[in-house]
């Protein structure tokens, strides 16, 4: 479900027409529907029914500040991978005991952070982890409130790059392990856990290895409720899938909740969600312009002024993103490669696209395109990223600015190289 919609051809973001904030802030554009982003998660909290939960938005599909001020004021709360994103968590107004921090690879300083800002608890990856966060606690004499993600070993059917519950990954713990590590933590007082988490990939396309997944992890929570080891909370984690056509019947959010209700509904817990993309991306479209038409002997391909630099998912995991005219005439269609100005081979956003004829100057649209795109964005071929719009109703907003030539510099420094140091090293 989404809020971008046609009248008479032309594209709209909600009640503004997508080419007249294009004339306003230029392409390549990112373009938002804030009231996507809340119906996503409107739907994602009545899933959960009667079963205490706690919506942490997962800010690493995107991260801009706007849309963690709208988790706040939603009443969401946040799941972090990094300082920075803690600290643009905590700086929209998400408080502490609403954020959980993941991933493998917490430097102490950022553990330092998140028990200082009170946080609802740390997912720890690793025994070794669990050292570490032990012995920054005891420095700071702040108990640590901990969970231990489990790696249950589950294939989530979804692309080797962004699967997560497989044992071949560097995340989380084998069930063995994770035994070991609730009993580390009953032996240390600056321990203290709370909480169990898993999270098998990103784009989890079907319920069935969700289920698995989950089952293993309630089955050991029940485990260790039997040695006296009581946690307050479930994390089972995100992942699930964005729909990428209109068409497709990919599962929503009461699909997988459904599976997990009634293993969940009599546990004395209060049940952690961390979904993305599931509710940012289809609230987010990337607009661009057409530069060229190329004929190849073999092709045609569709010059854009955006490129991998601007939206890698093409390039990285061979995604297939829905692209369109922003206005949509009648006749016929061609078959295009729509492609970057970036000095890669790999800089595409789709390939063999049947579109009605375009032309330099026209706009096309990438849909889905909320999650992973400006937050995976970068500065390759010293290309400035692009700015982001937020839109609700007939109002729109800049929230991020677009980059200048300024911004490429800034940083960068000459100070010492000079002529006399590059003759020395002739």
């Amino acid at each position: 479900m989404d809020y971008f919609h046609r009248k008479n051809g032309e594209l709209f973001c909600e009640d503004m027409k997508v080419s007249d904030i294009v004339r306003r802030y230029r392409t390549p554009l990112y373009i938002y529907s804030l009231k996507t982003q809340v119906h996503h998660f409107e739907v994602t909290s009545r899933a959960f029914r009667d079963i205490p939960h706690l919506i942490c938005y997962a800010a690493k599909a995107n991260s801009n500040i706007a849309f963690l001020k709208t988790a706040a004021l939603y009443g969401a709360g946040a799941d972090v991978v990094s300082g920075g994103e803690l600290q643009l968590a905590l700086k929209a107004g998400i408080r502490g005991e609403r954020i959980v921090f993941s991933g493998v690879g917490k430097e102490d300083s950022e553990i330092e952070l998140a028990l200082k800002s009170g946080i609802l608890f740390i997912c720890a990856e690793s025994l070794p982890e669990l050292e570490r966060i032990e012995a920054v606690a005891r420095k700071l004499k702040i108990p640590a409130p901990v969970a231990v993600r489990v790696n249950p070993d589950i294939d989530p059917e979804t692309h080797p790059y962004i699967a997560t519950g497989l044992k071949k990954t560097k995340f989380g713990m084998a069930e063995k392990e994770a035994k070991k590590a609730y009993v580390f933590c009953q032996g240390k007082k600056w321990l203290n856990p709370v909480g169990i988490s898993m999270h098998i990939g990103s784009q989890v396309e079907k319920v069935r290895p969700y289920y698995a997944a989950a089952s293993k992890i309630i089955g050991l929570y029940k485990k260790l409720r039997k040695q006296s080891i009581n946690l307050k909370y479930i994390d089972i984690g995100g992942g699930w899938a964005a729909h990428f056509e209109r068409k497709n019947k990919l599962p929503h959010p009461d699909d997988y909740v459904s599976a997990l209700y009634d293993l969940l509904k009599e546990l004395p817990v209060t049940v952690i969600a961390e979904p993305g993309r599931s509710i940012i991306a289809n609230a987010g479209i990337l607009v661009t312009r057409v530069i060229d038409i190329k004929k190849s002997e073999i092709k045609r391909f569709c010059v854009v002024d955006a490129g991998m630099n601007d939206f890698i998912r093409p390039a990285l995991y061979g995604a297939v993103h829905r692209i369109e005219p922003v206005g949509l005439k009648p006749g016929s269609k061609t078959t295009y490669d729509v492609v970057g100005p970036v000095c890669e081979s790999s800089d595409f956003l789709g390939k063999g696209l049947r579109l009605p004829r375009v032309k330099r100057g026209d706009l096309l649209a990438l849909f889905t395109a909320g999650a992973y795109g400006w937050s995976m964005s970068s500065n390759y071929n010293s290309r400035p990223r692009t700015a982001e719009i937020a839109v609700a109703g007939k109002r729109c907003f800049m929230i991020r600015r677009r980059e200048t030539a300024a911004d490429l510099l800034r940083g960068q420094s000459v100070k010492g190289i000079d002529r006399k140091l590059i003759e020395g090293l002739k």
